[in-house]
């Protein structure tokens, strides 16, 4: 977990950077209030939102997913709209389709949920392959095209799709390479009994409040301000010995054996140019947010997993080994020498 006012070294950031830190660390105070035991899901919707990128979440049910992308809407400005999954789900549902109009024998486009600026696409596993990459697609390319007619989306466009672990009869797993446009895969799991207990003390305070006088909640970052944070973070110094260090990392998970014929048994197939571009993001955003300037080792250390492991496929000897993606990419990382 990544905390904000406890760790910015304010002598290394400018008058402007202070100022997107500050709505920045406010923006995560208030999801941190509301999303209880899970903040590295909230500190990675936070680096998804800072490196322009989209967010695969995993986790049993009633894990705060659909609640924490809801609240993270509520203080940006940004419109948000969630979309069940379901096996009739169609892909103009989530695009939008042309509507006849009988007054003037013309037809209208009805722009579909795409077309908002947060969009939780819950249980995405459970919807046909044709929806799926009609999502991905826009996810990918920022727009979507209905007939002869190319619509683009809003810049402000960030996707967290959900996978529920348990109940897989029946879901449509998604294919490797369309989890490859997903910047991190995110694992969330069960809070711990004192944090349970504030959990219940906070839905508690909620209802009172809901039956007396409903919050109603404000806009803690804009949108201008966001994307002036995007623009610091793009601008983060990486040396060429640290960006060669990250470049290693994402080769050998295609080429093991050099490092340990071990790990070459391992693995089937390795990561795509995607995890360089994702991991250069993710860890200018992570050093962004720990007030620093330029970007360190333990940066590009602490978000490999979550960009790596949705991008690895491991071979079945792994697999009968008991070796989980988890394991084979600490192994790397113990293995490559650090600049």
């Amino acid at each position: 977990m990544i905390k904000f006012a406890a760790i910015l070294n304010y002598s290394l950031l400018s008058e402007n950077t202070l100022s997107q830190h500050n709505a920045i660390s406010q923006l995560r105070e208030y999801v941190g209030q509301q999303i209880l035991g899970q903040s590295t899901l909230v500190d990675r919707l936070i680096i998804a939102l800072l490196a322009n990128g989209h967010l695969l979440v995993e986790g049993a049910p009633g894990l705060a997913k659909t609640r924490a992308i809801k609240v993270l809407s509520e203080g940006v400005e940004g419109e948000f709209h969630r979309v069940q999954f379901t096996p009739d789900l169609l892909p103009a549902d989530l695009t939008g389709t042309e509507i006849y109009r009988p007054q003037d024998s013309s037809f209208q486009f009805q722009k579909g949920p795409l077309f908002h600026n947060l969009i939780l696409a819950d249980e995405i596993n459970r919807a046909p392959a044709k929806v799926q990459s009609a999502l991905l697609e826009a996810m990918g390319e920022r727009q979507i095209t209905v007939g002869s007619v190319t619509y683009a989306l809003p810049e402000l466009f960030l996707v967290m799709a959900t996978q529920n672990p348990l109940e897989q009869e029946g879901t449509y797993p998604l294919p490797e390479a369309q989890l490859d446009r997903f910047l991190m895969h995110v694992f969330v799991d069960y809070p711990s009994a004192a944090t349970e207990r504030d959990i219940l003390h906070l839905t508690r305070s909620e209802a009172r409040q809901r039956l007396s006088e409903p919050a109603k909640p404000e806009n803690i970052m804009l949108q201008t301000a966001l994307f002036d944070a995007r623009n610091e973070v793009l601008d983060i110094y990486m040396s060429d010995e640290l960006e060669n260090y990250l470049l290693q990392l994402v080769l050998a998970t295609r080429e093991p054996g050099k490092y340990d014929e071990k790990l070459a048994d391992w693995l089937e197939y390795g990561a795509s140019p995607r995890a360089s571009i994702a991991l250069d993001r993710c860890a200018r955003a992570h050093a962004w947010l720990a007030g620093r300037d330029f970007v360190g080792p333990e940066d590009i250390q602490a978000i490999a997993h979550d960009v790596l492991r949705h991008r690895i496929i491991l071979s079945f000897e792994a697999e009968a080994e008991g070796i989980t993606k988890d394991h084979f990419i600490d192994e790397l990382i113990s293995r490559i020498a650090v600049p």
